[in-house]
Formats: structure tokens, sequence, C-alpha cells
């Protein structure tokens, strides 16, 4: 009972720390000294047991090989972002796709699925194609809603298809095998390209004004950073096989046993090196890209030390079980239970931000899942889906406040809200997505089982 009394404590506190603003790293640190010190005893003896968990917790955390990932992918998405590689390939798809009604829209949903094969940060993809695809869309008279929306929704995939951060630090939480989360992200990440599509399609169709049927296009709609000349097919045939060149190489790779995902990774910043120099990369942007990826990593190693802490700490008071008993006790079926899981992560995702939710759930909703038979890999895919759902969510979807900040000095005069309404329909698309991946998990499963037998 008194270990019982500690958790709904720590609980409260946590909460009440996160709603008064206090960084979520730090709140997960202070909660669990807490929570160690009024288990252990609350004497001199009690304070040192604090002081060497939190000096063991951090030395095992970051000394794993495994974190190296992180800043190594976020990198190689760094230099291609840089290398001007990204526009060159929405540019070309735009072209290629001129014949297609919402052809601007669909080339967006395709820009963000490739860029999410080699950036893995929903928030950057937001970032970059709210700079390079709205001012084209307004050009050619899109709705600035329906635009944003597609860019808002579509930057989701940023964190579904590999190699995805959130895979990354979900695989770490759970001890979880990172090949095999990738693998299992390739095929739903691919399901939910492909319902965007369908979705924009069908919106030119049924109500074209959306996509600017009829509008001639307004060539001084186009901003003053985007001067850059049309994409010829040279440059866009170069930087779409290096992006495929990445992708073939750091995946196949991981997937096929040539190296680690760690090595992975290494491989991945070079070719994207490589890519950004041969792009003509300058030496500004560079030690920017360096500089970006430390303010990036830092923060979310910091995140996973105070989450190792947080772990030992529910397991010391018996919260991750008391948790368990009450969800599976509960007598509700075990789609019923997945549905108060995402109805969580929804709620969570209109406060915090994708990692700190992952941090917060993690370690104590997937052994209830597996305990449920669900399969790990097709239960992280719906927890990344849930998640990053949540960043669509008002009041505070971090993904649209992303998309309003980027296109500030091209559009003040936009508002959050149309942002928000408009991102609905992706929202009510992912919903769907992780329905029919609770239905049939083998949308999730099938690859890692033949790639990873």
């Amino acid at each position: 009972m008194f270990e019982a009394n500690i958790a709904i404590l720590l609980i409260v506190c946590l909460i009440a720390l996160v709603a008064i603003g206090v960084h979520i790293a730090i709140a997960l640190g202070m909660t669990s000294a807490l929570g160690i010190f009024l288990v252990t005893g609350s004497d001199i003896y009690a304070f040192r047991t604090v002081q060497t968990m939190l000096a063991a917790t951090a030395y095992e955390a970051i000394r794993e090989f495994v974190f190296a990932v992180i800043p190594l992918f976020l990198l190689m998405g760094e230099f291609i972002s840089k290398s001007g590689t990204v526009t060159d390939v929405y540019r070309g798809l735009n072209r290629l796709l001129r014949r297609l009604p919402g052809r601007l829209g669909i080339a967006t949903v395709l820009g963000n699925a490739l860029f999410s094969f080699v950036t893995g940060v929903s928030i950057a993809s937001a970032a970059t194609f709210s700079r390079i695809a709205y001012p084209e869309m307004r050009r050619f008279g899109y709705h600035p809603g329906f635009a944003l929306g597609t860019v808002a929704g579509s930057s989701c995939l940023g964190m579904l298809i590999p190699p995805s951060v959130l895979m990354i630090v979900w695989g770490i939480l759970t001890e979880q095998s990172i090949g095999q989360l990738f693998a299992g992200g390739v095929l739903p990440g691919l399901m939910l390209t492909s319902m965007f599509i369908l979705y924009v399609f069908t919106m030119a169709l049924v109500k074209p004004s959306v996509v600017g049927a009829g509008v001639v296009p307004n060539p001084s709609a186009t901003p003053v950073d985007e001067d850059v000349p049309e994409v010829s097919t040279t440059q866009f045939l170069i930087s779409l096989f290096g992006i495929v060149a990445v992708i073939v190489a750091v995946l196949g790779g991981i997937w096929f046993g040539i190296f680690s995902p760690t090595e992975g990774a290494g491989a991945g910043a070079f070719i994207g090196l490589v890519l950004a120099l041969i792009k003509g990369m300058k030496f500004k942007d560079f030690i920017d890209a360096i500089l970006s990826v430390g303010k990036t990593s830092a923060p979310i190693l910091l995140l996973l030390v105070a989450a190792s802490l947080y772990s030992r700490t529910l397991a010391m008071t018996g919260m991750a079980n008391a948790i368990e008993g009450l969800f599976i006790g509960s007598g509700m079926e075990p789609w019923m239970i997945i549905g108060v899981m995402v109805l969580i992560w929804f709620a969570l995702g209109m406060i915090i931000d994708s990692i700190s939710i992952m941090l917060l759930t993690a370690a104590i909703f997937s052994p209830i899942a597996i305990k449920l038979g669900m399969d790990p890999i097709a239960f992280a895919i719906i927890a990344i889906v849930a998640i990053e759902a949540g960043l669509l969510t008002p009041p505070f979807g971090l993904l649209v406040y992303t998309v309003k900040s980027a296109i500030q000095d091209i559009d003040p005069e936009m508002n959050v809200m149309t942002i928000f309404k408009s991102s609905i329909p992706y929202w009510i698309i992912m919903l769907i997505a992780m329905a029919l991946i609770v239905r049939f998990p083998v949308i999730a499963t099938y690859l890692p089982n033949v790639l990873f037998p």
C-alpha cells in the first residue's frame, strides 16, 4: 500500500511539474529522485542512494554505442537538407506530375516521404516544406489552409518512415531491435503516404478550387528566399539518385546485416556529406549543420538519461506493475485497451512533444500490449503513429506551430486555427491507419519477418 501511495504521488508530481512549465527532463529527474528517496528512506543513506543511481544511470545510458545513432542520422538529414537536394526533388516531382489534378499537393506528400527516408524528424520536414512547397502552391492559387494542412499532415511521415528518431528512441527504451523497427515502418509509411495522396487527389476532383483550378498563376507570389531557377532534368536526377543511394546503402545495409544501425548511420552521414559537397555546400553550411545537430541531439540524450532513471524508479515503486494490473484486470477487450492508450497519447500530444510522450509511456504500455498478445513491432508502429498524430492536435500541436513559424514572413496573416482545421483530415487518416494495423498487424510485421527470420 505504501509503494502504491508513492506511485500515485510521483504521477501527480510529474503532471504538476510539466503543467507549470518545467522541462520534461528536469521533471523526470526530480520525480525520480523523490521516488528513490521515499522508497529507500529519508536519511543520509537515501540521499547517497539517489546520487549513486543517478550517476550510474547517466553513465550506463550514454556509454551505449547505440546512442550515436541519433546524432549521426540527424547529421545525415542536415547535410542532405542543406545541399538543396530536397528542393530539386520537389520541383522535379512537381514537373513530372503536371498532368495530375492537385499535383503540387501530391508532390508535397511524395517529397515529404522521400525526405523522411533521410531525415527521420517530422519537425524538420514541416519546416523545410513550409518554405519550399507552400510558396509554390500559393503561386498557383491553392487554398492557403489546404496547402498548409497538406504540409503539416504529410510531415508526420518523418517519424514513421525510417530512419526515424522516434523508432530509435522506442527501440532503446523497450530494448527492441532498431533494424526490425525500421523494417516495420516501411509498409505502414507507404500505406499512409498512399492514403494522403488519395485524399489530395479526391479533393482535387471533388473541390477543384482548393487546388487552384481556374486560377491564373501569380509569379509575384513567389517569396524572396525562393528565387532558385527551375530545376533541370540533370539536377533532378542527380538529387533523386543521391537520396535513393542513401536509402539503399543505409537501410539495405542494416537490414541485410552488412552493418549495425550505428554503423549505418555513420555511413549515411558520410554519403550525405559527399552529396552535399557535390551539390556545392559551403563551409558555413557544414558548420551550421553540425551545430544544429548538436542543439537537437543533446536535449534528446538528456531526456533519455532522465527516462532511464524514471524507469528504474517505476520498478522500485511498483507503479508499472500497478498500471499493468489495472489495464489487464479491467475486463476490457484488447482493442479497447489499445484504444485507451491511443487516447492517452492524443491527450499528451496536446501539451508535450513526441519524445517526451514516448519517455513517459513506452516502458509502461509496451509490456501491457505484449501480454495482451500484440506483436511488439506492430504495437511500436501504432504508438509512433498515435504519438505523431498528437502533434496535429490542438491546442499545442507542435507541427502546426512549426509550419506557422516557417511561413510567418511569407504569409503573416495566416492564423494557427486555420492550419489546425485543415490538418484534421490527415489526423483522421492516421487514425484509420492505426485501426488497420491493429486489425491487420501483418502490415507492420511482414518486412521484419522476411528480413529478420
